[in-house]
């Protein structure tokens, strides 16, 4: 992505709604497939400025990885160590190293050349049984100005990122979609897009009391999400057990 948009993500991540949600759904989708009690392995693919791997520390230990080392400055500047400079087509990790594993928005990137052969690498890293959960930018669609800021080279149906995770040897345990409630307002801002120059950035922090009103909306997605799967919405998300 644009070098910027490191900057500005380090600055926006712990506070904006979106980044919020994504931790609020992640850590209730890793809760309800990992057993509680224990502590447990994870890796962070695609860390990216490291917030999402600092919050995943509640439930075990987590290695973070990122091509990026604009990236993985900023988050080594949390006070971060377990971090690694790599692809995530060819991760530096020995077979069966990790209970559960993350990525977030990181397929979609036009530097992800091949897709399947990084899911190869997924579940080789993850011990027999490892959960991962991936979540990805949904429907082609729906590509705006800040796709072209971030490299979006593809967006993923919910059907289409789980058929990958099967291509790669996982078991689909479920597959839907987050951000549904919030589905028509992002239709209608890249709607805006196209005639508005000014409309606001993706990642600029709304009002606090909107911002607070869209992780609310995200934090009780989170809790349906657990029970049913979403119809659609903004990403696609899907878990798989290697």
């Amino acid at each position: 992505m644009d070098p910027e948009q490191y900057a500005i993500m380090y600055r926006v991540e712990d506070v904006h709604w979106w980044y919020r949600g994504i931790r609020h759904s992640a850590e209730s989708l890793l809760r309800q497939h990992l057993a509680p009690g224990r502590t447990y392995s994870l890796l962070d693919a695609g860390c990216g400025t490291g917030g999402t791997t600092a919050f995943l520390a509640s439930i075990g230990t987590v290695t973070g990885v990122d091509f990026s080392a604009e990236a993985l400055r900023f988050a080594k500047s949390r006070g971060l160590r377990r971090l690694a400079r790599a692809s995530i087509e060819s991760l530096p990790f020995a077979d069966a190293t990790f209970d559960a594993l993350t990525c977030f928005d990181v397929l979609y990137h036009r530097g992800v050349v091949d897709e399947r052969r990084a899911l190869v690498d997924f579940r080789r890293v993850l011990k027999p049984g490892g959960i991962a959960v991936l979540r990805e930018p949904a429907y082609n669609w729906l590509r705006g100005a800040h796709d072209v800021a971030i490299h979006t080279q593809r967006r993923l149906t919910a059907h289409q990122l789980a058929e990958r995770m099967r291509s790669a040897g996982f078991q689909v345990v479920t597959a839907g979609y987050a951000n549904m409630v919030l589905f028509p307002l992002a239709v209608l801002k890249r709607t805006l897009e196209g005639f508005l120059p000014w409309a606001p950035a993706d990642l600029s922090v709304p009002p606090p009391p909107v911002n607070r009103a869209f992780e609310a909306i995200l934090k009780v997605e989170a809790l349906i999400a657990r029970r049913i799967s979403l119809p659609f919405g903004l990403s696609a998300v899907a878990v798989g057990r290697a």
